[in-house]
């Protein structure tokens, strides 16, 4: 008897130790002090992901150098956490789901600094539904592993709120309370960059905005800081003078320009305009530190001394961004000019529109027919809805193109296929063709792409990205040269601007450290016309003036854009942000005379007008008649 009751009271004792056990870790108290810590320790895991996982670095920004802002970081996730619990109604599964996305996210935000040395941006988080982009990125394994924690993340989310049904009536009033709370916080705080957000000004006491550099600015005023200041913002900021007045002088004075060279141009058949961006096409041994055995790009050398124009394109970005070098080429509109939150306009701002100004509705008003052709998914960068905004008869992609050839297993579909789609376009209507191509055959991963190639460094360790980026190029150098021999064959003049649209992030840190910032940001560019011989070598040339520079030597007709943008390229040839090359040298800021300072100015108040303005110059957009 008594062994007996010696094993009851102990099962008793444990019984007693288990419930107030459970009821210390059940306590609204435990769970506020535990939501507290997985906060502050998931800001710091989103610190180390922006700090390439120096914890030394995490640690001084979040305990010596920023500790304000690093709390007011905090508590923007404090409200995600908070809204994540009381909307599942547990907190056991509301903290699973907030660890596993900002797990997904920190992640995601490493990557990202190391392929294009940028910081992840809240625009960025749409491109989570690009399932297939992030397959062919990241490779199977690492996608299957993303789609198993969602899966499991939302699994448990519906289990929770059919849980939830069975909470106390009390327990329901405080989960109500808290969804609220939390709901009007992220609200607020998604209003960061409106006048008077009481958080905003909390982070101007302490914090060093640098627009020009968001990886600097997240470095400043930590992860969460920079992702709250790229939230939701006016494309542009209003210049001083900007009035009707104004804009209708600007408006006059180049529209009558654009009409004068329009008048030499009448009854001049129009050519075909072909506007090819060649995904991450560039010389990679115009790097210093890398050279090859031999150069992959002969042949588009061969082709660039036959063509009107052909030099280095300055790019926006390095490693990434081609959706907005694409967005300056068709619409002409400089990224330098927008506001720095502004980071993807094809995503933020062109959506929200039903018609755009562009290449593309410029050739429209001339009678052309106008072809997108993207040998890739139609969502990516929501080009489908941009395309219809900027004036596309068609869009062709992966799925309704006729050539579909692929270099290799791993890779994509072909340049050499799509240019014969190009061609096939161009050969099968009666009208001037405008056609604009982004090709995806040099996409990155290089890794597997290829099993074997010919090009190899000579002066480093090998490396088979560079390598096999090197034979892709070489492909599409190749590529371009029968596309050229195949458009000098057609009963039409054909003009072709080719482009690279930034350096692939295949290089290695201590080689992009020893190049100047401004080299790391130049591709190869050509504009090629099958009747025009003459040569003008240009150094260097934005992608903005492509479409102005066309109607300068051959019938396409002129907008009074185009003119002031003809003007404009005279005496600044390349900008960027913190990037101007004046009188062939590289600049961070560029001293004006009086003249040159007032065509820049009204480039600016068009540009306003346009994207954020009241659209009082809308006429300077369109062909006259």
């Amino acid at each position: 008897m008594g062994k007996i009751e010696s094993r009851v009271q102990r099962r008793v004792e444990k019984t007693q130790k288990k419930s107030w056990l459970r009821r210390i870790f059940t306590s609204p108290i435990t769970k506020i002090l535990l939501t507290l810590i997985i906060v502050y320790l998931s800001n710091f895991y989103l610190q180390l992901s922006q700090n390439t996982w120096s914890f030394s670095l995490a640690w001084k920004f979040a305990l010596e150098w920023h500790v304000e802002k690093f709390l007011l970081g905090a508590l923007v996730l404090l409200f995600l956490d908070m809204f994540l619990i009381s909307l599942s109604g547990s907190f056991l599964m509301g903290n699973i789901i907030y660890i596993t996305s900002i797990g997904l996210l920190g992640i995601a935000n490493s990557q990202k600094m190391a392929l294009r040395m940028e910081p992840i941006y809240p625009d960025d988080l749409k491109m989570i539904f690009e399932f297939t982009m992030m397959k062919d990125i990241i490779g199977n394994t690492y996608f299957i592993l993303t789609l198993v924690l969602i899966f499991l993340a939302l699994a448990g989310l519906v289990y929770a709120l059919y849980r939830s049904i069975r909470l106390s009536k009390r327990q329901q009033v405080i989960r109500l309370v808290c969804f609220v709370v939390s709901i009007a916080g992220l609200f607020y705080a998604s209003l960061f960059n409106q006048p008077n957000n009481l958080l905003r000004k909390e982070y101007n006491k302490t914090a060093l905005w640098i627009p020009y550099s968001q990886k600097m600015n997240y470095y400043n005023t930590g992860f969460m800081g920079g992702f709250l200041y790229n939230l939701k913002v006016e494309a542009m900021d209003k210049p001083k003078n900007y009035s009707k007045e104004t804009i209708d002088k600007i408006v006059k004075k180049y529209d009558t320009k654009a009409k004068e060279n329009n008048a030499k141009k009448k009854n001049k058949e129009k050519p075909n305009v072909v506007f090819i961006m060649s995904e991450s096409f560039s010389d990679p041994e115009k790097l210093d530190g890398i050279k090859l055995n031999k150069s992959p790009i002969t042949d588009f050398r061969s082709v660039a001394r036959q063509s009107v124009y052909s030099g280095e394109m300055l790019s926006q970005n390095y490693g990434g961004g081609t959706a907005n070098i694409e967005f300056e080429a068709l619409t002409g509109i400089s990224m330098g000019l927008l506001n720095h939150q502004m980071t993807t306009p094809y995503t933020m701002m062109l959506p929200k529109k039903t018609e755009f100004p562009s290449i593309v509705s410029s050739l429209k008003q001339q009678d052309y027919q106008t072809v997108a052709i993207h040998p890739y998914n139609t969502s990516m960068y929501k080009r489908k809805d941009v395309y219809n905004v900027l004036g596309f008869n068609r869009f062709l992609d992966e799925n309704t193109m006729t050539h579909k050839e692929r270099l290799s297993n791993n890779g994509y579909i072909s340049d050499a296929s799509a240019f014969s789609e190009v061609l096939d376009v161009m050969e099968k209507s009666d009208k001037a063709s405008f056609v604009h191509l982004v090709t995806m055959q040099t996409h990155m991963p290089y890794n597997n792409k290829y099993t074997d190639s010919p090009y190899t460094l000579t002066n480093l360790a090998s490396s088979a990205s560079i390598d096999n980026y090197a034979l892709d190029i070489s492909y599409t150098s190749n590529a371009l040269k029968q596309f050229i021999e195949d458009i000098n064959k057609l009963d039409r003049q054909t003009i072709v601007v080719f482009w690279g649209d930034h350096l692939p992030s295949i290089y290695p840190d201590n080689i992009v450290e020893k190049n100047n910032p401004f080299t790391t940001h130049l591709t190869e560019y050509l504009i090629y016309d099958t009747l025009n011989k003459t040569i003008h070598h240009q150094e260097v040339m934005s992608p903005f003036y492509f479409s102005s520079l066309i109607t300068d030597f051959s019938s396409v007709e002129q907008t009074g854009f185009n003119a002031m943008l003809l003007e404009l390229q005279k005496i600044l040839p390349a900008f960027e942000k913190q990037m101007y090359y004046v009188n062939g040298k590289w600049e961070k800021e560029v001293s004006f005379t009086k003249e040159e300072r007032e065509l820049y100015e009204d480039y600016q108040l068009m540009v306003y007008d346009l994207v954020s303005g009241e659209k009082y110059g809308q006429q300077m957009f369109n062909v006259e008649s």
